[in-house]
């Protein structure tokens, strides 16, 4: 692999919030870190996993903080909750941005010194590359099971783990491959959709462009689409596939009184990678979201 262009970081002392914001307008789930690039520690009463913890961890409770508690699990595509007075005193103590890449549909091969970058390039696939201040991360298209120290210098973040966000990185972001899913033992991962690469790590999301003859406000259909997404990955190491099915028949219930279009086809894309996001794999995936909605529109798959 040629050697990438060194990019322009765009993350600032004092702009983290807009850099932020600006992220999570594509979908990214970010949260802020502390200076020394470490997630903000639990408040009260989150500590030591008191509350439950969120719904999205591993043991699924039911947490509701409002401050950024729970590190990776706090990560968040709602403009709201990053700029409520809860996170405003996160971010202006904030030493970096960070975000989800499970909850992106990516993974983060995270290569610590120059020994693993020539590991990499040697051994891996050429993808998406975004130059650290020690390495290089490697982002691949797909989740899997994250964890450190799987050999020298090489550390993979997706599933359960953040990433700092130090800019989107140069080339073409290429399918998860079989070499990086070896390094981790293993259990249930996710191939991801195939497709034209895009610049943004994040899908299409819904809006009133796709539903022109949609009857609801786009309030309504964000809050059902997010209490299905929170159910789904609510279920990080089984039952993900029938919550997608569920979701799904529930979404396209909401528009049975629609003239439509709605945007069906979009929200579906989003149940999906959701259910990637937690191991599903994507042909279960969509065909979970094309019978959950056929249940109710009288096609399936």
């Amino acid at each position: 692999m040629t050697q990438p262009t060194p990019i322009r970081r765009d993350v600032r002392t004092g702009d983290h919030l807009s850099v932020a914001l600006r992220l999570v307008a594509g979908g990214l789930p970010v949260l802020p870190l502390r200076a020394g690039k470490g997630p903000f520690g639990n408040c009260p009463t989150c500590t030591g996993n008191a509350c439950g913890g969120r719904p999205n961890m591993k043991t699924p409770g039911p947490c509701r903080c409002l401050l950024p508690c729970h590190a990776w699990a706090a990560a968040t595509t709602d403009p709201h909750v990053l700029s409520s007075p809860a996170w405003t005193a996160a971010w202006h103590r904030a030493g970096a941005v960070a975000y989800h890449p499970g909850g992106a549909g990516v993974t983060v091969v995270d290569l610590d010194d120059a020994d693993a970058v020539a590991w990499a390039r040697a051994t891996l696939p050429p993808t998406r590359t975004v130059t650290t201040t020690r390495g290089e991360h490697w982002i691949y298209r797909g989740t899997m099971r994250s964890a450190n120290h799987v050999r020298d210098g090489v550390d993979i973040k997706s599933l359960m783990a953040y990433a700092r966000w130090l800019g989107p990185g140069v080339g073409i972001m290429a399918v998860l491959p079989p070499l990086v899913l070896a390094l981790v033992e293993r259990e249930e991962t996710t191939r991801p959709r195939a497709g034209v690469d895009s610049s943004s790590l994040t899908p299409a999301r819904w809006d009133r462009s796709v539903a022109t003859g949609c009857r609801h406000t786009e309030t309504y259909v964000h809050s059902g689409l997010e209490r299905g997404i929170a159910r789904i990955l609510a279920h990080p190491d089984k039952g993900a596939g029938s919550a997608a099915y569920g979701v799904a028949r529930f979404l396209a219930g909401q528009h049975t009184h629609c003239p439509g279009p709605c945007g069906l086809d979009t929200l579906g894309e989003q149940v999906i990678d959701a259910a990637v996001s937690v191991g599903v794999p994507e042909p279960y995936a969509r065909r979970a979201v094309t019978n959950g909605m056929g249940a109710v529109l009288g096609a399936t798959a």
